[in-house]
């Protein structure tokens, strides 16, 4: 029974596994607010389902039944899908956007869930499952690592969907970890990932500061992406 249960988190937590073998739709030109729309359907509906988790002791119920781990993996695979990004921009792939607009947009949508996320923790201050002073709810590492796969899924959804999704599944690990490291409540987890995909979606149809190309006009401009644990940067060189 418990196994069932960690799969069923595993395929509601990644939709990848569900989805990557099914033909991209997600382009409408005739109504891209509709399909906009459409899109936040999946956020939306685990952030509720999240929010909803946190009524009564279901998730205390939930959190005894989940495997327990001592880790620290958590702490870079939540900046993984960033670096696949720039990995796979580096192989030679074909993006959807110019390394600086992936950085561009990648920083807007850490500008949206990040704060939301701190703003959340202060509102709402559930303490963790293992104690300590940090607040619970959401899950910082889980909604950077969903943030980050979003904007992967963007870049590459329409000329490589496997590795579109591949960032999905490390998120996914991301979250399932900081449950089984008693980090989190799986409330916590779900909700973290619904504002990290919420965000980066909602940066990639605005795309403010799209017109922002400082660099446009410098042939001889280069910069390198620099990603570690607590730290994001870009290395420019004239």
């Amino acid at each position: 029974m418990e196994r069932t249960g960690f799969f069923i988190f595993i395929l509601l937590f990644n939709p990848g596994l569900l989805m990557a073998s099914k033909k991209d739709t997600t382009v409408n030109i005739h109504n891209p607010k509709s399909t906009f729309l459409k899109q936040q359907i999946l956020p939306v509906s685990i952030i509720t389902v999240g929010a909803l988790l946190n009524i009564g002791d279901i998730k205390y119920t939930i959190q005894e039944k989940i495997p327990n781990t001592n880790t620290s993996i958590d702490d870079i695979l939540e900046y993984t899908p960033m670096a696949q990004m720039y990995l796979y921009d580096a192989f030679g792939f074909k993006p959807k956007n110019t390394v600086w607009d992936q950085t561009k947009y990648l920083a807007l949508a850490q500008l949206i869930s990040a704060p939301t996320v701190q703003l959340l923790k202060g509102i709402t201050k559930v303490p963790r499952p293992e104690g300590s002073d940090n607040f619970s709810f959401p899950s910082g590492h889980t909604a950077n690592a969903f943030t980050g796969a979003t904007v992967l899924y963007h870049e590459f959804k329409d000329t490589e969907p496997l590795l579109a999704w591949s960032g999905y599944l490390v998120a996914t690990a991301t979250g399932a970890f900081r449950l089984t490291n008693n980090a989190h409540w799986l409330p916590d987890v779900l909700v973290g990932a619904g504002i990290g995909i919420l965000s980066a979606n909602i940066v990639y149809y605005f795309e403010p500061l799209k017109s922002w190309q400082p660099f446009k006009k410098n042939k001889d401009l280069a910069f390198t992406p620099l990603i570690s644990p607590g730290t994001v940067g870009v290395h420019v060189r004239f």
